[in-house]
């Protein structure tokens, strides 16, 4: 692993992390705060994409130091479980039980499956 691809992954979790905080702010200004819908958007949406990614790097179509770049870095700053997981809880202590259900379960099926529907894409390439 070279200083160059450290420094790549590093920029590129930036990015992600930058870009997860604007999908987030614009879907909490069109739906509202009362369900963590943000973090929903920004866990499936890069799930489909790391799953996409990781098919086409599976098909050598994408080299292996653009999936550490773009898999690791940007969707890996992108996603966030440690955040979905504190909505979840904050969910629970608010009394909403079936939302934080909802919102944990939900997003943990919902992102396995677009994931495996973008590995099923990626390896068709």
């Amino acid at each position: 692993m070279s200083p160059l691809l450290v420094v790549a992954v590093a920029a590129a979790g930036g990015v992600g992390a930058a870009l997860r905080f604007v999908v987030d702010g614009l879907v909490k200004d069109r739906l509202g705060s009362s369900h963590p819908w943000g973090t929903t958007v920004v866990n499936v949406s890069g799930s489909f994409a790391l799953g996409l990614l990781t098919g086409l790097a599976l098909q050598g179509v994408v080299g292996p130091e653009w999936k550490a770049v773009l898999g690791t870095g940007l969707l890996g700053g992108y996603t966030t479980f440690s955040t979905a997981s504190v909505e979840t809880v904050r969910l629970l202590a608010a009394g909403r039980r079936g939302a934080a259900v909802a919102n944990g379960l939900g997003m943990l099926v919902v992102c396995v499956a677009v994931a495996s529907l973008g590995l099923w894409l990626g390896s068709r390439a």
